[in-house]
């Protein structure tokens, strides 16, 4: 007697088989991959694309290149964020030190009302630039998903490095501190 084939274990391979046909396809067309975090792993330093971003208090634009010369701690964050609250006392300390050292931290406020990050910037007593990205249309460019996220860029202009989360000093000291000392 033949056992007829039942409606629930067909439809079950046929999703598995569209899945690995899916997962296949995406192999295939996705090509090389471009992230900022695999060019750093692979030795590279990208250059970021052109950015200008207006101040926080909005009075001017900035371009991001106008940096070019220092070593500069870009950190995306957001004034409802509690990690990038728990993260911006670290970074006001790590920024005087940079000074010295033609060094900055430059903050980026994303997807905030302004008045709450301008708030933000008193209540911790924030002495390095602010920038702002009201719209979030720059976080891509930068690869950034979350908050806090921080990039680092070379003397050059270049991306060093990047901090997916917050940071800390183990951070500063292994990624920031050496771009200090280079003075190319």
């Amino acid at each position: 007697m033949r056992r007829l084939a039942r409606p629930v274990p067909l439809a079950a391979l046929a999703g598995v088989v569209a899945l690995i046909a899916l997962l296949g396809y995406g192999l295939v067309s996705r090509g090389a991959d471009s992230s900022i975090d695999t060019a750093l792993a692979a030795g590279k330093r990208p250059v970021p694309p052109p950015t200008t971003l207006p101040t926080l208090d909005g009075s001017r634009q900035v371009p991001l290149s106008s940096y070019k010369g220092k070593v500069v701690v870009l950190n995306f964050w957001a004034s409802w964020c509690d990690p990038c609250r728990t993260e911006t006392p670290l970074l006001e300390r790590w920024h005087k030190r940079m000074e010295r050292r033609n060094g900055t931290v430059v903050g980026v406020d994303v997807l905030d009302v302004a008045g709450d990050a301008r708030d933000f910037v008193r209540e911790f007593k924030l002495t390095y630039p602010q920038l702002r990205d009201g719209d979030g249309s720059h976080l891509e460019r930068f690869d950034v998903l979350g908050y806090p996220e921080t990039v680092v860029l070379d003397r050059r202009g270049r991306i060093a490095a990047t901090s997916r989360g917050p940071v800390d000093d183990r951070f500063f000291t292994k990624r920031v501190v050496p771009l200090l000392r280079d003075r190319t």
